[in-house]
């Protein structure tokens, strides 16, 4: 059964005569008669009565009326959704991101886009990493905020922000009045982690392995507040970026004078899947913020 098939019938359905139908369709009259006959053959039951030219559903073809009515008004409703969804003015953009970058970056970035595009709605799912990485996969989100460690073959990246990277001390550590400080100096200090699912953790790890030696964390953390709030009541030191959200009262932030420590925060999406119209357009938007 073929879509075309039930726009034929559903001519002949109104006009209840088949040459007018053929020229209202722009085919000939023997084409849409075979159509028909096609169709019917393959319901198993004639859909109309007969006379001459003239035709009149019968009982099964005002039956089956209703119900294609029905489905074809739904995929002209199916095709304007899609249309509206998919359009770079009045689309939807699905964004999945890092917890932490719900506090500032992410807001930010969709009030600055619909200054120019008001009419584009945004779909934000934001969790650790593997929530969103899965979500990303899944084809849930057409894109996703996140940190470079977490670029695959088959993804496409564009850097967002560099964000640096600062030791946080609590504010009673003796390392409180220091300026700067080197990583090496850390040696043998209460060092709060970060497990598995946290998008900063590969970054730091990456790190770390350039200086020559690994600290043992004392506490692994689910994510970077929690990690914040430890080193605020004394249970040890980390590496954490300077974002809102952490920034809490009683931690002191010292700069790194060690080169390279620093969160690169980008964008990334499925190369080898559809884009929608929309999506693209926030991906050039992004491309022009990189490049400024």
């Amino acid at each position: 059964m073929e879509l075309t098939q039930l726009h034929y019938f559903m001519s002949v359905a109104k006009l209840q005569h088949m040459t007018m139908a053929a020229k209202a369709l722009s085919i000939s009259q023997p084409a849409l008669s075979h159509a028909i006959s096609k169709l019917e053959s393959e319901l198993g039951v004639q859909l109309f009565e007969r006379n001459g030219r003239n035709v009149k559903l019968n009982r099964y073809g005002i039956m089956f009326s209703k119900w294609i009515e029905q489905a074809l008004q739904n995929i002209e409703i199916g095709k304007q959704q899609i249309e509206e969804c998919s359009n770079p003015d009045t689309g939807v953009i699905s964004i999945s991101y890092l917890n932490i970058l719900g506090v500032d970056l992410v807001p930010t970035l969709v009030m600055e886009y619909q200054l120019n595009h008001p009419r584009v709605r945004f779909e934000l799912t934001q969790g650790n990493l593997g929530d969103i990485d899965e979500h990303l996969e899944q084809g849930l989100s057409d894109l996703m905020i996140t940190s470079k460690e977490s670029v695959m073959d088959n993804h496409q990246w564009i850097v967002i922000r560099k964000m640096p990277l600062y030791i946080v001390v609590p504010s009673q550590h003796p390392f409180a009045d220091r300026y700067t400080l080197s990583l090496a100096e850390l040696s043998g200090e209460s060092f709060i982690g970060l497990k598995n699912n946290c998008g900063l953790k590969a970054t730091i790890l990456s790190r770390f392995l350039n200086t020559g030696f690994m600290l043992n964390s004392t506490y692994d953390a689910e994510d970077l507040i929690t990690v914040a709030g430890f080193i605020k009541v004394g249970l040890g030191v980390s590496v954490l970026p300077k974002t809102l959200g952490l920034m809490l009262e009683g931690l002191v932030w010292i700069p790194i004078t060690d080169e390279g420590w620093f969160w690169e925060i980008g964008m990334k999406w499925r190369i080898d899947r559809y884009v929608s119209p929309a999506a693209k357009r926030f991906v050039e938007y992004i491309e022009l913020l990189s490049s400024q």
